[in-house]
C-alpha cells in the first residue's frame, strides 16, 4: 500500500511541508494518500537552488552521472512491486501495465547511464580557404542550464523518467512539477535520488497546483521548459516561456492503416489494434483512435476486432485479469461519452462497447464516424477507436494527414513500396511499420509535428537538447 503521507524534495531535500495534495484511488475513488503541496515561494527557492547548483553539477563528472543512474536503476529493481502498485493505485493503470511501465523507467535510467559517458563532440576541418590556414576547430557539448519540467498524468513514471534521467546524464540541475493526480511515483523517485551524491540543488520535485506553478513556465533563470500533456495548455505554456527553449510532447488522434495483404497475420493485426485501442482505457497520446482498412478485408477485420474487444476485461486495476480500468476522472469519461453520443446523432454507429459507468468506460468500437465531429478530429484520450474503410492506399494516407496532430502512425502492410510511401508522405513524427503508433521504445527518437509538439524525446535526443553546441578556434601558430 502507499504511505499516509509523502514529502516533497527541495533541493535533494525531503520536506514535510503540509498535506493539502489528496490523491485518490482511481477505481475506488477513496484518498489513498495525501502529499505535500509545494507554493510560489517554495518554487521560487528551488530555482534559486539549481542556478547555484550550475558550477557544481557542470563539474560533476560524466563517471558519477553514470554512478547515479546506475544507483537509480538499482533501487528501481529492489523496489519494483513497490512502484508498480503506487502507480496502479494513483493513475487507475491495471497492474500489468503498470509493471510495464516500471520496466520501462528502468529501461529508460539504463540508456541513459550508458549515454551519460558518451557525450561527445567533434574536430572541424577550418581550413576552407587560404584565410584559414592553420586555424583548427573543436566542439563540445556543454550544459544548457537549469530546467523546468512538467509531466502527464498518464505515465506518471516512465514520462517523468524521460526528462530526469536525460537531464542528470547532461549535468542539468532541474525542478520538476508532477501531475498533481498522479504524483507519487515521482516523489519516490525523489527519494531515490535524495540517496546520491547528485550536487544540492541538482533536483527539486514539487507538487503544485496548476494555477500557482507559473514560474515553472515564466521564470527567466531556466533555460529550458519541456511540457508533457495537452496541447491546449502546451501551447499556451510556450507562449508565457519567454526566451527559453520549449520541448512539447503533445497530443494525437494516431492512425494505424491495414492494407489488404494481411491474409493469415489478420489474427495478428486485430490483436494489436485492440491493445493499442484499448491498453491503459485508451489514455496514451499515441493510442490508436483511427483505423483505416482497406476494403477487400474490412468485414473480415471488422468481425474479428469486434469479437476481440468484447473479451477485454473491464474493472478493478489490481486484477491481474483486467485489461481496461477506470479512466483517471469521472470528468474526463463524461467529456468522451459526450463527443461519442454527438458522434453517434451525426450517424456513427457504436459496434462494440458503449457502455459508461462513472470513470468506467468500456473498450468502443464505432463505424461510419463523421470527419468534423469531435470524436474524429481531436484526441479521444479513452478507450475509443473509430473503424473506416479504404480502397486507395494514397487516399489512406490523405485520410491519416487530414488531421491538426501528427505524433506517431501505423501501418501494416506487405508492401516495401507501400512503407516507404508511407514513410514519405504522412506528416508525423514516426511511422511504425506492421505494428500499431503506441509501440515505442525508450531510446527512439520520440515527438511529433503540427498540434503534437515541438521536439524529440529519447534519451539521446533530450541529452542533445539540455546542452548547447560550444566551439572552440584554435590558431596553430602565433
Amino acid at each position: 500500500m502507499l504511505q499516509k503521507t509523502y514529502p516533497y524534495y527541495l533541493a535533494n531535500v525531503a520536506v514535510a511541508a503540509n498535506t493539502d495534495l489528496e490523491v485518490t484511488d482511481k477505481f475506488s475513488g477513496e484518498v489513498a494518500t495525501r502529499v505535500a503541496m509545494a507554493d510560489a515561494a517554495a518554487i521560487d527557492k528551488a530555482i534559486g537552488y539549481a542556478v547555484d547548483a550550475m558550477p557544481a553539477m557542470r563539474a560533476f563528472p560524466p563517471f558519477k552521472r553514470q554512478a547515479v543512474l546506475e544507483h537509480c536503476v538499482k533501487r528501481f529493481r529492489e523496489r519494483y512491486d513497490e512502484l508498480a502498485l503506487a502507480l496502479c493505485i494513483e493513475a487507475g493503470k491495471p497492474i500489468n501495465d503498470s509493471k510495464g511501465e516500471v520496466t520501462r523507467l528502468i529501461d529508460t535510467f539504463k540508456v541513459a547511464a550508458e549515454e551519460s559517458v558518451r557525450i561527445d563532440g567533434e574536430i572541424v576541418n577550418l581550413e576552407i580557404a587560404p584565410r584559414a590556414k592553420g586555424y583548427h576547430g573543436y566542439v563540445k557539448r556543454v550544459p544548457i542550464g537549469p530546467c523546468s519540467f512538467i509531466s502527464p498524468f498518464n505515465f506518471p513514471l516512465n514520462l517523468t523518467a524521460h526528462k530526469v534521467a536525460p537531464a542528470i546524464a547532461a549535468g542539468v540541475p532541474f525542478v520538476l512539477k508532477p501531475a498533481s493526480r498522479t504524483p507519487v511515483g515521482a516523489l519516490i523517485m525523489g527519494e531515490i535520488l535524495a540517496e546520491t551524491d547528485l550536487p544540492k540543488g541538482a533536483f527539486s520535485i514539487l507538487p503544485a497546483h496548476r494555477d500557482g506553478a507559473d514560474l515553472f513556465t515564466t521564470d527567466e533563470r531556466f533555460k529550458l521548459l519541456s511540457f508533457t500533456g495537452s496541447p491546449a495548455v502546451g501551447w499556451d505554456l510556450k507562449k508565457k516561456a519567454g526566451k527559453k527553449k520549449v520541448i512539447l510532447e503533445l497530443g494525437g488522434n494516431a492512425a494505424a492503416i491495414v492494407d489488404g495483404d494481411q491474409g493469415e497475420k489478420l489474427d495478428y493485426v486485430v490483436d494489436r489494434l485492440a491493445f493499442g485501442a484499448f491498453y491503459q482505457s485508451g489514455q496514451s497520446c499515441i493510442g490508436v483512435q483511427r483505423i483505416l482498412v482497406h476494403a477487400n478485408i474490412y468485414d473480415a477485420l471488422r468481425e474479428k476486432l469486434i469479437a476481440k474487444t468484447k473479451t477485454l476485461v473491464m474493472g478493478d486495476p489490481k486484477d491481474e485479469k483486467t485489461f481496461v480500468g477506470p479512466m483517471i476522472s469521472e470528468s474526463e469519461s463524461k467529456r468522451l461519452a459526450g463527443w461519442m453520443e454527438s458522434a453517434v446523432q451525426a450517424g456513427a454507429k457504436i459496434v462494440a462497447g458503449g457502455k459508461v459507468d462513472g470513470a468506467m468506460f468500456e473498450a468502443t468500437l464505432l463505424e461510419g464516424v463523421k470527419r468534423d465531429t469531435d470524436l474524429y478530429r481531436k484526441e479521444a484520450f479513452g478507450p475509443v477507436a473509430i473503424l473506416e474503410r479504404f480502397d486507395d492506399f494514397g487516399a489512406a494516407l490523405a485520410t491519416v494527414n487530414d488531421s491538426d496532430f501528427g505524433l506517431q502512425a501505423g501501418v501494416f502492410t506487405d508492401s516495401l513500396a507501400h512503407a516507404h510511401r508511407a514513410w514519405d508522405e504522412l506528416d508525423v513524427g514516426g511511422v511504425v511499420v506492421n505494428d500499431v503508433p503506441s509501440f515505442r521504445v525508450d531510446n527512439m527518437p520520440y515527438g511529433g509535428v503540427k498540434d503534437s509538439g515541438l521536439g524529440r524525446e529519447g534519451v539521446r535526443y533530450a541529452i542533445e537538447d539540455m546542452t548547447e553546441l560550444r566551439l572552440m578556434v584554435m590558431r596553430e601558430t602565433w
